[in-house]
């Protein structure tokens, strides 16, 4: 009966009181994804009412895909299951990856506290200062495998751009690329998040130890007021077309998600909860004690037209960027 009221008759039934709600994360304990989860975990019951435990548990693999297998196929759809999942995975699908073997649209999105920006950025030392540069010089950039995020972002910005980064891969993360960049081994980075670098190096554009080439997302960042945009050079239309695809995981931040079938009221009472979390002071505070970079928060709507506008791509440019990630 309770899951049958409005709304606003469900806050006075409380729900979810003496309840647990189980918050999975789909990368392993340590991590950034991890760090915000638990952050997140600590306020949210203070904002459902009833006030639930919310109890975090770690479900890493295939780059969160199975965690969302599981979201999708499996877990409770009784409104006791969150979680925050890794922002590639709602496109994983679109790109064609056999893995995924869920519908990103059915989802419950709740909303994510932050919007990334990606970046291109090479050693101060090396002789590339623009865009311009990259076109006219093949510039070396750092990555973990052929397949992984920073690698498919060089190549979307190659094909759109007409830059020739090339793509040295075997680093065990972005801490090895960073010492590689020290070191001379490789030029720079293709794929470095704003919000990670101010996290782990923030001195580094204050100092002038790296050279910020261009941002990549669906919206300019505010604070890099004269880096170019990669949509904003790109020139023709179906280019275009293809970074706003490429680049919806960019734009989806962190996201956060109810499986398929969790009745309406619930995911509305947890979408308001979420909302009121990333507006909370001492949320707040906290995230910026541990530099994790909330800002611009959206909404679960937000985020489910996010993902929408990605498949609703036209079929032809599909083909174009399933062949950039390699699917």
């Amino acid at each position: 009966m309770a899951l049958s009221v409005p709304g606003a008759a469900l806050a006075q039934n409380a729900f979810y009181r003496g309840k647990t709600v189980t918050l999975i994360v789909s990368d392993a304990a340590g991590g950034g994804y991890d760090i915000m989860a638990r952050t997140i975990a600590k306020y949210l019951g203070n904002h459902i009412a009833g006030g639930p435990r919310i109890v975090v548990q770690n479900m890493p693999g295939a780059g969160g895909i199975v965690a969302m297998n599981y979201l999708y196929t499996t877990a409770p759809k009784d409104g006791t299951m969150i979680s925050a999942v890794d922002n590639n995975t709602p496109v994983e699908p679109l790109l064609g990856t056999p893995e995924a073997r869920y519908n990103a649209r059915r989802f419950n999105w709740l909303g994510s506290p932050t919007v990334e920006t990606g970046l291109v950025i090479v050693w101060h030392t090396v002789p590339v200062n623009s865009v311009d540069d990259l076109r006219k010089h093949e510039t070396s950039m750092g990555a973990s495998g052929a397949n992984s995020t920073p690698s498919f972002y060089a190549r979307l910005i190659n094909a759109t751009l007409g830059t020739k980064m090339k793509i040295v891969a075997g680093y065990t993360g972005q801490t090895d690329v960073y010492l590689a960049m020290q070191r001379g081994e490789v030029d720079g980075a293709p794929s470095i998040f704003l919000n990670t670098l101010n996290a782990t190096q923030p001195n580094w554009r204050t100092d002038k130890k790296i050279k910020v080439l261009l941002q990549y997302g669906l919206e300019r960042a505010p604070s890099l007021p004269n880096v170019p945009s990669a949509l904003d050079v790109a020139k023709s239309a179906e280019d275009k077309m293809l970074l706003k695809a490429g680049l919806a995981e960019v734009g989806l931040g962190r996201p956060y998600l109810m499986p398929p079938g969790v009745p309406a009221p619930l995911v509305a009472e947890m979408r308001m909860a979420f909302a009121a979390t990333f507006a909370d002071p001492a949320f707040l505070a906290d995230t910026r004690r541990m530099n994790l970079g909330v800002n611009a928060p959206r909404s679960g709507e937000q985020l489910a037209k996010t993902i929408d506008d990605a498949y609703r791509t036209p079929p032809e440019i599909v083909q174009r960027l399933r062949k950039l990630s390699l699917h």
